[in-house]
């Protein structure tokens, strides 16, 4: 999926209000697509079978354990992306299989760069939620080496979900000059791919959604 094709997004949230509400605020964003609203029980499974959805857009609501508990018990290729009226909760959301966490609060305009991040396959962590996802033991505080003002604007645009090509043309660089950046930024990071390196880069601040 590229930065400029229609997102099919699907909205859910227990709240008929909060649910309406949210699929209003989404539609006006450019390039997404609302095509299904839902509360997070049976209805969404028949609803994920009717749309081709390309993410769902989870609200768990201010006592997220219900919808966690379905969420764990959710089993489908459309990645998720919650969003959270506690950023505490973060870290279970994604242990209970959320691809991106984002505050309830967040604008419109991150919500949507977050789920088309998830769509793309990358793990979307607000900075806000950052604290709340324990670090792998192995992993350092800092880096060694940082990264130059070219390289995090190639990892932002890597965190979009734009192809090598599509950030060439962004900067006005050669799709060589990007691939040496990715590699850089990749080792010093300590990566061994994009998706990590997102991940690695929004826990140190790095880069935001």
């Amino acid at each position: 999926m590229t930065a400029t094709s229609t997102l099919r997004t699907v909205v859910v949230a227990d709240d008929l209000l909060a649910r309406a509400g949210l699929a209003a605020l989404l539609a006006a964003e450019p390039g997404c697509s609302i095509v299904g609203q839902a509360p997070g029980d049976d209805a969404l499974e028949a609803l994920l079978d009717a749309t081709a959805a390309d993410v769902v857009i989870w609200d768990l609501g201010r006592d997220p354990a219900d919808a966690l508990a379905r969420l764990a018990l959710l089993d489908r290729a459309e990645p998720v992306l919650a969003l959270l009226a506690d950023v505490e909760v973060a870290a279970d959301a994604l242990a209970a299989g959320a691809h991106g966490v984002v505050p309830r609060g967040a604008a419109p305009t991150v919500v949507v760069a977050a789920a088309r991040a998830v769509a793309d396959g990358l793990i979307a962590i607000h900075p806000s939620c950052g604290a709340f996802i324990p670090a792998k033991p192995e992993e350092s505080p800092s880096m060694a080496e940082p990264l130059s003002e070219r390289e995090t604007e190639v990892l932002s645009l890597v965190a979009e979900g734009l192809a090598n090509k599509e950030i060439a043309a962004r900067l006005g660089i050669s799709e060589h000059t990007v691939r040496f950046h990715v590699r850089a930024l990749l080792a010093k990071l300590g990566t061994q791919n994009r998706t990590e390196a997102v991940v690695r880069a929004l826990r140190l601040g790095l880069i935001t959604l």
